[in-house]
């Protein structure tokens, strides 16, 4: 038999080894699920927006159902932020189009600054 005394270091050293790589690990699935989150918030947003676009043939209308649709997002969505196209659904009988483009702030500053993702509605005007 051996004398687990003798070993009793070996634990402490190789848990702080794993550590630092486990950490990166968990703050990376965090990150990954919250902007896949966001990704998906976008997405709702942008489709709620292009349908009041397309109803109401209104872009100001359109803009404020994105806002709404998008509320809780920190850093809250822009007038910027949000493209819609075309200005009016009379003008053109085709589709209504509404695009968000969004920096995503990371929580830790491990990955960087942050992420930009984007999302696209598309509807026929006039429902």
């Amino acid at each position: 038999m051996f004398d687990r005394r003798s070993e009793r270091g070996a634990t402490a050293v190789e848990f702080a080894l794993v550590l630092p790589v486990l950490l990166v690990l968990v703050l990376g699935i965090i990150e990954f699920g919250r902007a896949f989150q966001v990704q998906a918030t976008l997405a709702a947003a942008a489709r709620e927006g292009v349908r009041v676009m397309a109803i109401e043939d209104d872009a100001a209308a359109a803009r404020a159902a994105t806002q709404t649709a998008a509320g809780g997002l920190d850093p809250s969505l822009t007038d910027a932020d949000i493209a819609v196209s075309p200005a009016s659904c009379e003008v053109s009988a085709g589709n209504a189009t509404v695009t968000i483009t969004y920096r995503q702030p990371f929580i830790t500053s491990f990955f960087g600054s942050g992420i930009d993702l984007s999302a696209e509605g598309v509807m026929r005007c006039n429902g």
